[in-house]
């Protein structure tokens, strides 16, 4: 390997690094207040007189989030992807430091409003493939699907121990602290790059009213939303639950000690679901059976949770579904839609997933009522809305198992179409799209039948014909 090419990893693999490490704080930030979020709004001046806005306050987010991520993305092709994403952190910031001095209820509404408004993901993702090659860019993606992992998994175990030590306003100082880090990191560590257009990590309109059509992202994006709505709607209550005084099941203090086993060992039981369902080729029935999963946690939660045991137990279910559907529903999302509308099919997933979020805070603010003790009532309607899930997972079909890999075009390409044909021939290749603004091929390929080399010598070739 020459020194150029040693350089070249060497940069890629910092870049990857450090972009994943700033998705990771802005999460850590958002996630961390997850599990203390209930019974801190509850103490704010308002909260009683208008208990809904506690849910609101929780996801609403979210809400700013869907509606801006698209546009921020759209906005780091026009304006470069370094200032959007500095911005979008330093609004993130501002909404931190407005939640960490709030004393009503409002005032911590507007103030995580302002926090989802700074909606980097996609300008993040978009950059990502601007400083990997295609070669890299499904290795860069897992990294920062991992980084999102622990980034939860952390949250779920420090909040609590960090709420006694600094308060929840401290968390939130820290996050708006955290925020203004990432900036750093984004200068001073990221290389500045030309912002080029992927269609593997950015919204393409034109291929929007088709991935509306299709039927199979429609049911992933559904699933995405009544994931994240179940998820934020039990946040409502579970800490209150944890800590109800007829029933006190642990200090606000010690619930780490709840969360931390439940989460290492959702972890390590997922491992076999995802590898029977990518190795084995049983990805379908690996997904309802992990939404069934879901549905019993919740379940077992409406009807026993008054035994820490009994939440103990639902929560490790919970987390186990909820592991398995986060890694596998990207994965599906990749696999049923067409060469070169992952970034728009991706777009319209990720606004689904925030929408769900809001939705899920909405729905257990609408539901709880202060003093009445009805957490029930929230658990089995997220258990009504895993139940349609599940029914609407019933009918998805076996997706194939088949992956995208770019290749770059050469500019003196002739017949696109004649290419077309040449790459479909090949054993192991399924589709193909060709994108001459791009310089790029996408190809929908079986891993493990697919010649790389000869689809590069092909392209190649044609390229001089």
């Amino acid at each position: 390997m020459t020194t150029s090419q040693n350089a070249l990893d060497g940069r890629e693999r910092r870049s990857i690094i450090a972009l994943a490490g700033i998705f990771g704080l802005r999460l850590l930030g958002l996630f961390l207040v997850l599990p203390v979020f209930s019974v801190y709004a509850h103490g704010l001046h308002g909260a009683m007189r208008h208990p809904v806005l506690i849910g609101i306050a929780l996801g609403a987010y979210g809400l700013t989030q869907a509606i801006f991520q698209i546009p921020f993305g759209r906005l780091s092709d026009k304006w470069g992807r370094k200032p959007v994403i500095a911005v979008g952190l330093l609004i993130f910031a501002i909404g931190s430091v407005i939640a960490a001095q709030a004393t009503s209820i409002e005032w911590l509404l507007v103030g995580r409003i302002i926090q989802g408004a700074g909606a980097v993901a996609a300008a993040i993702i978009a950059l990502t493939a601007d400083l990997v090659r295609e070669e890299r860019w499904t290795k860069a993606m897992a990294t920062i699907g991992i980084t999102i992992g622990i980034s939860f998994s952390v949250s779920l175990v420090l909040s609590a121990p960090l709420a006694q030590w600094i308060g929840v306003q401290g968390i939130f100082w820290l996050t708006a602290a955290l925020s203004i880090l990432a900036i750093g990191v984004l200068y001073k560590v990221i290389p500045a790059v030309p912002a080029r257009f992927h269609r593997d990590a950015e919204m393409n309109p034109a291929a929007l009213k088709d991935v509306l059509r299709n039927p199979n992202l429609l049911r992933l994006d559904f699933g995405i939303f009544s994931l994240h709505t179940g998820l934020t709607a039990l946040f409502v209550v579970l800490p209150l639950v944890l800590i109800d005084p007829q029933h006190p099941l642990l200090s606000e203090a010690d619930q780490w000690m709840l969360y931390l086993p439940v989460m290492l060992l959702s972890f390590v039981a997922m491992i076999p679901f995802i590898i029977v369902g990518e190795a084995k080729h049983r990805l379908r029935e690996v997904f309802v059976l992990a939404i069934a999963i879901l549905l019993a946690a919740v379940v077992w939660m409406a009807l026993s949770n008054h035994s820490i045991w009994s939440i103990a137990i639902a929560l490790f279910l919970f987390f186990v579904g909820f592991n398995v559907l986060e890694a596998s529903l990207p994965s599906l999302v990749a696999k049923f839609c067409h060469p070169g509308a992952k970034g728009t099919a991706t777009g319209v997933y990720t606004t689904a997933e925030f929408l769900g979020a809001f939705s899920g805070g909405l729905l257990g603010g609408l539901l709880y009522l202060p003093g009445q003790h009805n957490y029930s009532d929230v658990f089995w309607a997220v258990a009504a809305i895993y139940l349609v899930w599940l029914i609407v997972a019933l009918t998805m079909q076996q997706p194939r198992y088949v992956a995208t890999r770019i290749f770059p075009l050469p500019a003196d390409s002739q017949d696109n179409s004649q290419l077309t044909r040449q790459l479909l021939q090949l054993p192991g290749v399924v589709e193909v799209a060709i994108f001459p603004d791009e310089n790029a091929v996408y190809c929908k390929v079986e891993s493990k039948i697919y010649d790389d080399e000869r689809v590069r010598s092909i392209i190649g070739y044609a390229s001089q014909t």
